[in-house]
């Protein structure tokens, strides 16, 4: 008689995906049944109020209902879900108020918002809040190995510990040590290109919209925050990076207010800085047997279009859809992690992923290019989008996640659910 593994599922990773990934199975009715192990090295306490966190997300409308299904939303208070109503895009060769500047706004859509800016410690610590429940277990180590075999998969964590699950899903980011443990392949290629963070004051009043001015080496984004200041991503070249790191705050901000074009007039710097470099990735299969992976770990996405942790959100979603709706056709608990359901969601979300992935990655070659005639289309193609509605509908509501092949709980969301 084969033995009982420990767990139903290990989750590899309680980063934001990973934990909201949890939440979901927690909340699945088909799913009420499974044992989960949440496995995460550095758990994290409840973020203080006042603190400055660097690292932001735009969450879309489709990852505040993801969120809302994992349990984590009520978590997350309301001071620090900084909601904005529109978004403005422009060419370094023209203005952010020219005919060749492209706008979106919420109220176009009838939506309350085009998304909320909210720092990713709070996602994290919200969503694990939502896990606590004697249904999963937390296991405070890192990821040591992964051995997967036809009836279950063994796991060796780094402080010796040796769990067994019927099924693993690596959630551990773009380093992924599950990934390499079964031995996934992932395509990597680098941007050149390097993201330096910081939070700014502003001389005048961001308007609860989101700022992105493209410059030949990369986009400044000022990202919306509740407290009037804003969060900027400006992507850059390594060496630039490097020497605007080595900045003062004064002359950091000086050469802030340059690249914005003074949109908002002079910006005071009120944090420190970081950089991180960026790249393009994608796994080359997202699942083996008993194995899956999920956000980061099976892809990664230039900032520029803000879908990062939106993706792997989706990602989660779709896979607990796809678990719920085999276990309601009879699968048992068993073959529930057998290629045969894994595969579909590997279709899924590979193909919408690789969608995204290439349209982000073209925009980023389009707009990061100092050559005359590329400026020229660039403004040209703005320009043109700001006049046709239906395709500008169509980019709001993909950056919404409500676009595409999308997981029931986002479509058929229920609005008495109580998003606000």
């Amino acid at each position: 008689m084969k033995s009982q593994p420990d767990f139903d599922i290990a989750i590899c990773g309680g980063g934001m995906v990973g934990a909201t990934l949890a939440g979901l199975l927690l909340h699945e009715p088909a799913l009420s049944d499974l044992r989960i192990a949440l496995i995460e090295a550095h758990m994290p306490t409840q973020p203080p109020t006042s603190n400055v966190e660097l690292r932001v997300s735009a969450i879309s409308r489709a990852s505040e209902r993801i969120l809302t299904r994992a349990g984590a939303w009520p978590h997350i208070p309301a001071a620090q879900r900084s909601a904005y109503q529109q978004m403005r895009v422009w060419d370094a060769n023209s203005q952010s108020d020219s005919k060749a500047a492209l706008e979106f706004s919420a109220s176009a859509l009838g939506e309350p918002n085009l998304g909320y800016i909210i720092a990713n410690n709070w996602l994290q610590w919200a969503a694990l809040d939502a896990t606590r429940d004697e249904r999963i277990t937390c296991l405070t180590s890192q990821l040591d190995q992964i051995e997967l075999s036809e009836d279950c998969a063994s796991i060796t964590l780094q402080d010796g510990r040796r769990i067994s699950a019927r099924l693993v899903i690596g959630a551990d980011g773009a380093a992924s040590r599950s990934r390499t443990c079964v031995g996934i392949q992932s395509r990597v290629r680098p941007y050149q290109q390097t993201a330096l963070v910081a939070q700014v004051r502003t001389q005048r009043s961001h308007q609860s919209t989101a700022w992105q001015r493209f410059m030949p080496n990369g986009p400044i984004a000022f990202l919306p925050l509740n407290n009037g200041d804003c969060s900027i991503v400006w992507t850059t070249t390594p060496d630039h990076a490097a020497q605007l790191s080595a900045m003062d705050a004064v002359s950091l901000a000086s050469a802030i207010t340059v690249a914005s074009d003074q949109v908002l007039g002079e910006v005071t710097l009120v944090s420190k800085t970081a950089t991180f470099p960026l790249q393009w990735a994608q796994a080359e299969e997202y699942c083996r047997h008993r194995f899956v992976l999920v956000g980061d770990a099976a892809h990664s996405i230039h900032p520029l279009a803000g879908q990062g942790v939106n993706l792997g959100l989706m990602d989660a979603a779709a896979l607990v859809q796809l678990m719920s709706e085999a276990r309601q056709s009879g699968v048992s608990i068993e073959t529930l992690s057998e290629l045969s359901v894994l595969r579909r969601y590997e279709r899924w979300r590979k193909t919408e992923n690789t969608l995204a992935l290439g349209l982000v990655d073209s925009l980023n070659r389009l707009f990061s290019n100092e050559r005359i005639s590329t400026s020229w289309l660039r403004r040209t193609g703005l320009a043109a989008v700001q006049k046709l509605p239906f395709i500008k509908r169509q980019l709001m509501m993909r950056a919404l996640g409500l676009a595409g092949e999308v997981p029931t709980m986002v479509s058929r969301y229920d609005k008495t659910d109580g998003i606000k």
